[in-house]
């Protein structure tokens, strides 16, 4: 890792922000259905009548995200915002437990990055740098291994290039690179990926891999084209990846930092607020970030993607359907911090979150928590 203070310790984090917690990165397992319409005008909020406020198509179930942010057994602190269509004055947030009370505190938001990624590949990929069915070993020849069959940019970002886990040691934390990161999956005796591939099987590997692509097509650093492409012209004013070894956190923060300093990149280790993530996801479902052609390619759902009860979408989103609507995001596990993002499909109606897991939480009872929220809020 690249933070020396902590070196000793290395191994343990690694371990986690590479596994990325599957209770963290999962959600229930619900009925897809169709894609919803497109973007239109927003509707004007309606007035509360009851704990289920909202129209038809979008309703926010106050009543149960407020129960569901009661400190208990699953976690000590909750923070929520929900915005968008159907929300009395467009913005529901409120905060319980040992969290800061600020609407813009900062958290971590952990494989929520992978959004931010995913955008910049698809960025690149209606410029010509790459497509989808283009070979990473094309883009970077000492990557893969050789006698790898080619894995193309596609399913990386849709975790169907078959890549198993790290098989080589990462060291003790200090130096380390993505490039080091990387060669921990496909270092000589790493063993090949199972052709053909029969699942999706979520990975961060694969996202280390796209960070390094990014590099190499720019030849700038992933957190400059980051900046340059999304929170910049966004206006993301406390959205960014933090400088190698920087383990603080802006004031206000959510939570007192912790001890823990995780890195994990382009896979992992941006910061946020929930109003930047709140922005982004709209603009990202909206089409603000991507041309038409691109927009589509990020709702596609691979065929492996059918059979799996936590699928994602060429473009990398988490997809499942709440009555009836299918929403698209993204959840992340990182330091204290369980977080997320979700939206309908139009943009119209997002929801963000941020909890802290009590300390004997069990992972099954995070994955309902969060199934629960993004249910309650959509």
């Amino acid at each position: 890792m690249t933070n020396p203070k902590n070196a000793a310790n290395s191994a343990t984090r690694k371990a986690r922000w590479i596994t990325l917690v599957a209770a963290g990165a999962a959600v229930v397992s619900l009925t897809v259905g169709a894609l919803p319409a497109s973007a239109q005008q927003q509707d004007p909020a309606p007035a509360p009548t009851s704990s289920r406020i909202g129209d038809q198509r979008y309703s926010l179930d106050e009543k149960t995200l407020t129960e569901l942010m009661t400190p208990d057994a699953v976690a000590t602190g909750t923070m929520v915002r929900v915005s968008g269509a159907g929300v009395p004055g467009h913005v529901w947030t409120k905060a319980t437990g040992p969290l800061s009370q600020d609407p813009a505190a900062s958290f971590r938001i952990g494989s929520a990055t992978k959004l931010f990624t995913s955008t910049l590949v698809m960025q690149l990929v209606a410029e010509g740098r790459f497509t989808l069915d283009t070979p990473i070993h094309e883009v970077l020849p000492e990557t893969i291994p050789a006698h790898w069959k080619p894995i193309t940019i596609g399913q990386l970002l849709s975790h169907t290039s078959g890549l198993g886990m790290y098989c080589a040691p990462l060291g003790d934390g200090l130096g380390l690179t993505p490039e080091k990161v990387v060669a921990a999956w496909t270092a000589e005796g790493c063993p090949a990926p199972q052709y053909p591939v029969t699942k999706q099987q979520y990975n961060g590997g694969n996202y280390f891999i796209l960070g390094l692509a990014i590099e190499k097509v720019t030849g700038h650093s992933y957190a400059d084209e980051l900046q340059r492409r999304i929170t910049r012209p966004l206006g993301l004013r406390h959205t960014y990846l933090p400088r190698t070894g920087d383990a603080s956190m802006p004031t206000p923060s959510l939570a007192e930092p912790t001890p823990k300093e995780p890195w994990a990149w382009a896979e992992g280790g941006m910061i946020s607020n929930a109003p930047d993530m709140d922005r982004f996801m709209k603009a990202l479902l909206g089409g603000r970030l991507l041309p038409p052609a691109q927009q589509e390619q990020l709702f596609v759902k691979p065929e492996l993607s059918k059979a799996e009860k936590i699928p994602y979408s060429l473009g990398g989103l988490m997809f499942f359907t709440v009555d009836g609507t299918e929403v698209w995001g993204k959840t992340g596990s990182m330091a204290q911090y369980s977080s997320g993002v979700f939206g309908t499909a139009d943009g119209r109606r997002t929801v963000t979150w941020s909890f802290l897991p009590a300390p004997k939480a069990k992972s099954t009872d995070i994955v309902d928590r969060v199934g629960g929220i993004v249910k309650a809020a959509l």
